[in-house]
């Protein structure tokens, strides 16, 4: 017989957990209590705020392809990580949220930091459940975890009474390998891939179009060998991106709103189009209306909600693209559609000109964010992980990093969370400590996190935060000029004297404005393993561009705020 604050310990070894992120309080107190006594066996990384341990657990999980786990009290406590709960659950980030909660005999009474964290949390999370007996503390552990890795991955919470930390009972430890009702790994008829492979095979114009999906199902060998044989051009989602090396044979690139020109035109002239593990967000398909109009669509995916949610499609494939890729690649012709691929030339040509010369080589004036991100790619060798917050610095990163290695972009996507990325970084570098780990980051997203430069430090973790400073809420006074008629409406910032909030930390910084600097300063960030902060002061009214402006359909693009891409003949 052991206490129930000892089964959830227990149980979470169990189930492979090393590291909690988290923060303590009243109501979680008997957890921590005995945490003290498992020094050996998890490691807990106090951080500043719960916004912080979230983001960080999202990060571990992205970067180390296990859940994320938190501890958290209940009230303030629960209630401070509801926005990465629901971040975790748009971009199907496994996370395994544990809060505190009153006693039993306290439930529904208002008693201090009580909260309904039952009701708060299930429309944004995967499962959740409150425990009210030490009994039901494994079973409920094991089921979580279950829930959380498996299938479409996601946020679990489990609302912890404190009878249930408090109580004693015993433990034994039972793997979760069925739920009723349950079925994360649907099978997938065999007609249904003759006809997926009958369709490709038929095409002369075939575009295939990954998400995270390939990530999340551990695809992305099985994704290379189906591209390799099919010679089918392929773009990325945003969070799809690192799934292939970014010089992959035929690959175009990112798709969407600020994504490379090739596949977003390609997109709109395509016979087919196969859509492996992505949810046709609103960024990616522009004007659902006319979005692919042309083209037969097949979608696999292994959330069978997803499939004819936002864009009917002729085949949907309800199944794991690990599985599913394989054997479609068994069946198909191998091709070879350089014809068909070399209608992205003038594209490519026109994006180049336009867009990536001037952005990455302008020669003069203040440095371009783009120029910062490619150095960065270029000294890591495109073997770094990138995090990013979210606005310009999030869009910069993905279009000009480069990626060697999977796993390596890791964003807030569906819900684009300012202040994701400081976080996030640590996370990933805690789980991923091989690797550096480099966050760009705007001012603004910076200074909501700005608090957890103090985990950093207490935990020795070696994050390098690019600061991509332009003194502006960059991403809302981009649109204010293009959409707004420049009416800047509370887009300025006035900044601390970030080398002294470095320098308060124990935190090495640098400064660089000087374009002829910006080598040797990334060169000195890079050098050791240590945490740094790289404040790069880059051009204050930048722009991100190419653009599809919100409502347009993917082959109206804003090469820059004067011109517009046309294909010609």
């Amino acid at each position: 017989m052991i206490k129930g604050a000892d089964i959830l310990l227990q149980a979470l070894i169990d189930e492979g957990v090393d590291t909690i992120f988290g923060y303590p309080g009243g109501q979680i107190m008997p957890v921590y209590d005995r945490l003290y006594d498992y020094g050996d066996r998890l490691r807990h990384i106090l951080v500043r705020h719960e916004q912080g341990a979230i983001h960080a657990a999202q990060g571990y999980a992205r970067s180390k392809g296990v859940p994320g786990v938190i501890t958290v009290t209940s009230g303030p406590g629960a209630t401070n990580v509801v926005t990465g709960i629901a971040d975790a659950m748009i971009d199907s980030t496994p996370v395994v949220v544990i809060a505190g909660q009153v006693g039993t005999h306290l439930l529904g009474t208002d008693a201090f930091q009580e909260c309904d964290v039952i009701g708060l949390t299930g429309p944004i999370s995967k499962w959740n459940y409150q425990i009210r007996r030490p009994e039901d503390i494994a079973w409920a552990v094991a089921r979580a975890f279950y829930i959380a890795r498996s299938g479409r991955p996601g946020p679990v919470v489990l609302d912890l009474t404190r009878d249930a930390q408090v109580g004693m009972a015993e433990y034994r430890h039972e793997e979760c390998r069925f739920i009723r009702s349950y079925n994360p790994y649907p099978e997938v008829p065999q007609e249904s891939i003759e006809e997926a492979a009958r369709m490709i095979d038929q095409a002369t114009k075939p575009l295939l179009v990954f998400g995270q999906g390939i990530t999340l199902g551990g695809a992305e060998k099985e994704l290379a060998s189906f591209l390799r044989k099919s010679g089918i051009p392929s773009g990325s989602t945003l969070l799809g991106l690192s799934a292939v090396p970014t010089d992959f044979p035929n690959h175009l690139g990112m798709v969407g709103m600020h994504g490379c020109i090739a596949p977003n035109i390609m997109t709109q002239h395509c016979d087919l189009l196969i859509a492996v593990g992505m949810r046709f967000d609103d960024r990616v398909t522009g004007n659902t209306a006319n979005y692919a109009k042309q083209a037969k669509i097949i979608h696999i995916d292994i959330d069978n909600a997803e499939i004819g949610k936002n864009v009917h499609c002729t085949l949907g494939i309800n199944g794991d693209a690990k599985e599913v890729l394989p054997r479609i690649e068994a069946l198909i012709s191998a091709k070879d559609h350089s014809d068909w691929l070399s209608y992205a030339d003038r594209c490519i040509a026109v994006e180049r000109e336009k867009v990536t010369d001037p952005e990455l080589r302008p020669g003069e004036g203040y440095m371009n964010m783009g120029e910062v991100v490619e150095m960065v790619s270029e000294v890591s060798g495109g073997n770094a992980v990138i995090v990013t917050d979210v606005g310009q610095n999030q869009m910069i990163g993905a279009r000009y990093s480069r990626f060697r290695n999977g796993r390596s972009l890791i964003t807030s996507g569906g819900l684009g969370t300012m202040g994701f990325g400081l976080p996030a970084a640590i996370g990933a570098k805690i789980g991923t400590p091989e690797r550096t780990v480099c966050a760009f980051v705007g001012d603004g997203g910076l200074q909501m996190v700005i608090q957890e430069l103090g985990t950093i430090v207490q935990e020795g973790t070696g994050v390098k935060i690019v600061l991509l400073n332009n003194n502006w809420l960059g991403n809302v006074r981009m649109w204010q000029e293009l959409f707004y008629g420049k009416r800047y409406s509370f887009t300025r910032m006035l900044n601390p004297d970030y080398e002294s909030i470095a320098k308060a930390y124990g935190i090495r910084y640098r400064a660089v404005r000087d374009r002829a600097e910006l080598r040797e300063a990334v060169e000195d960030m890079l050098s050791d393993d240590k945490p740094f902060i790289l404040n790069a002061e880059v051009k204050e009214m930048g722009m991100v561009f190419p653009m599809v402006p919100p409502g347009k359909n993917m082959d109206e693009i804003m090469l820059n705020d004067k011109e517009w891409f046309e294909y010609g003949d």
